[in-house]
């Protein structure tokens, strides 16, 4: 990376994007909405499971224009989401009010790893035991999505949502390659502990992005 592009990343004015398309939301509060998604490379949470394991070097994405990304972005969709990767290794302040000057609705996933930057409209905290989040977000998450690969993360999940507000909508949602395992825990759990709701990456049973 040229020394003037690394100056720009670091002030969020350039971003290592890994890709962005338009698709459907298929988790949480937003499945089933139409929305364009910003892949965000970079991550070094470093889940096992993780899906999109070629995200986690920044270097092998390219910095590109916040201007460029939003402008792409804003010609699909006013409901922009942000991804990774985990997005808060960078400033998001630059993208986040482009988007919204624009008229852009702005959706975060994250870990909660870093610092929170960004202007959010919604907030979607998805914490791991290898690296947990930061006090200051759990206060600001919309909804809490806890990923089930074994029995032992349901006791993880409670942990995590006593600290998030009362207005949080907590979700559990199956790792994918366990699922035909999970699901059945999860449907029972969720029974006797309504407070939590079933999250399931619908874009897949769907085959889109």
């Amino acid at each position: 990376m040229l020394k003037k592009e690394e100056e720009l990343v670091n002030q969020g004015k350039m971003l290592p994007l890994m890709e962005a398309f338009y698709t459907i939301q298929g988790e949480g509060y937003h499945k089933g909405t139409a929305a364009y998604f910003i892949r965000i490379g970079g991550c070094d949470v470093g889940c096992h499971w993780c899906d999109v394991k070629e995200s986690w070097n920044a270097e092998t994405h390219p910095p590109t224009s916040t201007d460029t990304i939003v402008s792409q972005a804003l010609t699909y969709s006013k409901t922009i989401v942000v991804t990774g990767g985990e997005p808060l290794t960078w400033n998001m302040q630059p993208l986040t009010k482009q988007i919204k000057e624009g008229g852009g609705i702005t959706h975060i996933e994250t870990s909660g790893a870093y610092p929170l930057t960004g202007l959010w409209d919604w907030i979607c905290l998805s914490p791991k035991k290898v690296k947990k989040p930061l006090p200051g977000i759990y206060q600001k998450a919309n909804e809490l999505k806890c990923i089930i690969y074994n029995k032992n993360d349901f006791q993880f999940a409670e942990e995590e949502a006593e600290k998030v507000n009362p207005t949080c909508i907590l979700y559990l949602q199956p790792e994918w390659s366990v699922r035909e395992k999970m699901i059945p825990l999860i449907v029972a759990y969720v029974m006797n502990k309504p407070k939590w709701k079933v999250s399931l990456q619908t874009h897949k049973y769907l085959n889109i992005p």
